[in-house]
């Protein structure tokens, strides 16, 4: 065994994706007999006289039920499992129970192999080794990674009667029985069958209120009531989320000192038919004077005054006061020298004089505050006025982040475009930049890398590289010539952004100059939205290096290599190894061929199509790229929490571009090239409109079973000064978050195949669906089913495989199948999924189902959350 463990401990395992799946059904069989093995034996550590709980049953009104939450009242569930398979059991029964005897029996049994020990080992070394990794360490791993035997309990069974009763009862089930069904056929196992009578459900009858402040008696009659309604089903729940609907409506109309506690239901059931009369009780304010206490009928309070500390600090015990301003009803104090615009501080204050105490205002000032990211999680306090018993003093106590924050990072990195790199970025954030609480980052980012594919003249081992910078500017208001406070309230967080970010790159891919600045506005509509105008946004790509497209692009050298040698091209063309010299070699050849019409007619039309595509794609890749665009993107989502399963999101955008420069084109003659397509920059610019909509909907199916969709439609339509769309601006299929069955870029357009390196096209659907599932504790899994493609949709794509032609396309919508496995370690979900191609619309008719089910042919993604 210890040999054993050394040796994993010293060996180093390669992960070989290509092996792996040429093995995986070899490597499952092993694990499968294994696992047979293993489960020889559930009540292997069962004692004679106890029992194995096997299985909980609960029967509700002669009807089986599946409700998680009734399950959840029981104190003893069954060993968990995996199919129907008790894995976690089964490890734990494979570990000694008491290793340490085992130990001291074999020298109890043989006194001189204790004596020899002893002679060269001390009784303390002698005594530690039976608390080592070889005699007790291993079953301490087996019983730590297993799941001990749930012996059954007849206390704990009268225990979950208690709790389902209980739980029936909250449901308004006043009558409800149960009772126990024990089967023990099996030998030293036991199955639990809970059967439950409900009875009659009880129903709320008749409500009435007893309020005893006047004032708060008129108040509530102003409310509807949200959660006890007559005609409804009795349930505790209702009376709590009651209780809570009430106090928040009194705190939120002065009622200040108003909590919980005073609210009480008084439920009468007796000879009412089974129906229940609620009389919902309020009571006075309870006052506590020294060691007594007295009643008073409670207050609405008005706010007097609002107090701002702009830097305060809790380690110090008093507030000092150097500088004080009053503006719009608002006074701000400061220790030193005021150092924001006051505007900018009391329009996130929604606390304002005259008006009602508010819990829902108070809230939202903290959210908003908190929102300017200048200062810490503010401390908002009330105290009474002295000079007047209904008005209260609200103080809001502002501390103030480092104006300066400073990042650093460096990363050693390996990809298939370098076998080596070194990246790292510094950026610099500096807050309330114009003591408007504006903040400002700034970031430099680089990468050096080496690689063998690169022409290195010099033999420089760093032969590649590449530098940006980026600078962001928020305003925490929105930036308008008029004032948009009707149409976007301060109550939706509204913010300004301002980004510009430039990179350049050498020796990767074309060499892009890439410039990029938005202008966009933020807010928050409702709770759980969110909206965004990119007023503008600007992308620059200008190609540096576009000699090296067929480095790259293997697939469009490959296409136009073959044709080449087919049609007997000159041989001073090729290079020595029988390939097309890039760049001369395949200038020559292209020269030739469209200088020579007869030479073209000898070409197949199958042919054609394909150097069609080739250049077509040259044109479109190495075409510098000026896109000015606007957009308006809105989503919303039901999800309360991180650990919601239950909730759907919805997500829209559209984007339009290029009309701003088509009104300057038209206004301008020089803005007009030979080719009648107008230019800016000497770079034709991109118009096009594109619209998104995407759906995704949960189901919690209880015991961490969830069943989760999501539908994508998104297209893209070019107009005016384009015949395509750009390829940053374009879709594509398969990958990880996609189509898991098909690697990035490799799926569709249509039926063509995906032959080229990046397949896109500017129309896309797919439809996702996963049944997710947990193995055992962190550990889960899943099943899943994608759907989808992309198509060409009026533009510049001649080829009837790429195009959507009407319903009759939906025939080449791909489907891809697979499970996976998930682990999660709280702060995010590292994921593996097996994509098989189920319907590939690439093959031929009767070779479209089924046909690449294989391990081998397989597509492994590897992600790290959730696709969707």
């Amino acid at each position: 065994m210890i040999w054993f463990l050394l040796t994993i401990k010293k060996c180093t395992f390669e992960l070989n994706l290509d092996a792996l799946k040429k093995h995986f059904t070899k490597i499952s069989l092993f694990i499968l007999t294994a696992l047979i093995i293993l489960s020889c034996n559930t009540t292997k550590r069962v004692s004679n006289d106890k029992r194995l709980l096997l299985k909980n049953e609960i029967v509700v009104d002669d009807k089986m039920s599946n409700d998680e939450n009734a399950f959840n009242q029981l104190y003893q569930k069954p060993n968990s499992s995996i199919l129907g398979y008790r894995l976690r059991l089964n490890i734990f029964n494979q570990a000694t129970p008491n290793p340490d005897s085992v130990y001291k029996a074999k020298f109890i049994k043989n006194p001189k192999k204790y004596e020899n020990k002893v002679k060269w080992l001390s009784k303390k070394q002698v005594n530690r080794l039976g608390h080592s990794f070889w005699y007790e360490g291993f079953d301490k791993f087996l019983k730590s990674t297993g799941e001990a035997p749930v012996i059954y309990d007849s206390i704990a069974t009268k225990k979950s009667i208690n709790r389902l009763n209980a739980y029936y009862y909250n449901k308004g089930y006043f009558d409800v029985k149960t009772t126990t069904v024990l089967d023990t056929s099996q030998n030293k196992k036991i199955k639990i069958k809970y059967d439950i009578d409900r009875g009659k459900g009880y129903v709320v009858d008749t409500i009435k209120t007893t309020i005893f402040t006047p004032v708060l008696d008129s108040l509530y009659k102003k409310r509807k009531r949200d959660f006890v309604l007559p005609g409804k089903q009795y349930a505790t729940e209702d009376i709590d989320n009651e209780r809570t609907s009430i106090t928040s409506y009194f705190r939120n109309n002065g009622v200040y000192y108003f909590q919980p506690n005073y609210v009480n239901f008084k439920l009468d059931t007796i000879n009412t038919g089974k129906k229940v009369n609620v009389d919902i009780v309020i009571n006075n304010q309870n006052i506590r004077i020294n060691d007594s206490s007295k009643t008073q009928n409670f207050r609405i309070y008005k706010i007097n005054r609002v107090n701002i500390f702009t830097d305060y600090s809790s380690t110090k015990k008093e507030v000092k006061i150097g500088d004080s301003l009053q503006y719009k009803g608002f006074n701000l104090y400061s220790e030193k020298k005021l150092k924001y615009r006051p505007k900018s501080i009391t329009d996130a204050v929604f606390i304002t004089s005259g008006s009602l105490f508010s819990d829902e205002k108070t809230n939202l000032t903290s959210k908003y505050l908190s929102n300017l990211k200048v200062f810490n999680y503010p401390t908002i306090q009330y105290i009474q006025d002295p000079a007047d018993s209904n008005g209260l003093i609200a103080n809001v106590y502002l501390a103030a982040r480092k104006k300066f924050t400073y990042n650093t990072s460096i990363d050693f990195t390996h990809s298939n475009i370098q076998d080596f790199g070194i990246s790292g970025n510094i950026s610099l954030g500096i807050r309330n930049v114009f003591n408007g609480a504006e903040t400002f980052e700034i970031g430099l980012r680089g990468n050096i890398g080496s690689s063998r594919d690169v022409a290195n003249p010099n033999n420089n081992f760093f032969n590649i590289s590449e530098i940006g910078i980026d600078s962001k500017l928020s305003f925490p208001r929105i930036i308008f010539p008029i004032k948009t406070d009707r149409i976007i309230p301060k109550n939706m967080i509204p913010s300004t952004t301002l980004n510009f970010g430039y990179a350049k790159q050498r020796n990767v891919g074309l060499d892009k100059q890439n410039f990029t600045s938005t202008f966009s506005y933020n807010w928050t509509p409702k709770k759980n939205t969110t909206a965004r105008l990119d007023l503008l946004n600007i992308q620059f790509v200008k190609n540096l290096n576009k000699e090296n497209y067929f480095n790259i692009y293997k697939s469009s050298y490959n296409t136009l290599n073959e044709l080449a040698i087919k049609y007997n091209a000159n041989p001073s063309y090729f290079n020595s190894e029988g390939g097309l010299i890039i760049e001369e070699g395949i200038r020559n050849y292209l020269s030739e061929l469209f200088s020579n019409s007869s030479l073209l007619q000898t070409y197949s039309f199958e042919d054609l199509k394909a150097l069609s595509s080739v250049l077509q794609r040259l044109d479109r890749l190495t075409q510098d790229n000026l896109i000015f665009a606007s957009s308006f993107s809105f989503s919303k989502t039901t999800k309360k929490e991180v650990t919601d399963d239950n909730f759907y999101a919805f997500k829209t955008k559209i984007e339009s571009a290029g009309n701003l420069l088509s009104l300057l084109a038209r206004a301008s003659k020089q803005l007009e090239n030979q080719s009648e397509a107008n230019t800016f920059f000497e770079v034709e610019y991109s118009q096009y409109i594109k619209t998104e909509f995407e759906y995704i909907k949960h189901w919690d199916l209880k015991r961490k079973n969830i069943l989760a969709i999501r539908s994508f439609f998104g297209i893209a339509i070019p107009y005016g000064n384009s015949e395509s769309i750009p390829f940053s601006r374009s879709y594509f299929g398969g990958g990880t978050n996609d189509n898991r069955a098909w690697q990035p870029y490799s799926l569709g357009p249509g039926s063509s195949g995906g032959f080229l390196d990046f397949n896109e096209a500017n129309m896309k659907f797919s439809l996702n669906t996963e049944f997710r599932f947990n193995i055992t504790g962190s550990y889960n899994a899943a099943l899943f089913v994608d759907v989808g493609n992309i198509w060409n949709v009026l533009d510049d794509v001649e080829d009837e495989n790429s195009q959507f032609r009407g319903i009759k396309s939906l025939e080449t919508l791909a489907m891809g199948s697979g499970f996976g496995f998930r682990k999660d370690f709280n702060l995010f979900v590292v994921r593996l999924d097996l994509g098989f191609k189920t319907y590939n619309p690439a093959k031929e008719f009767k070779e479209r189902w089924f046909k690449e089910m294989s391990f081998s042919q397989s597509v492994i993604n590897i992600g790290i959350n959730y696709p969707f």
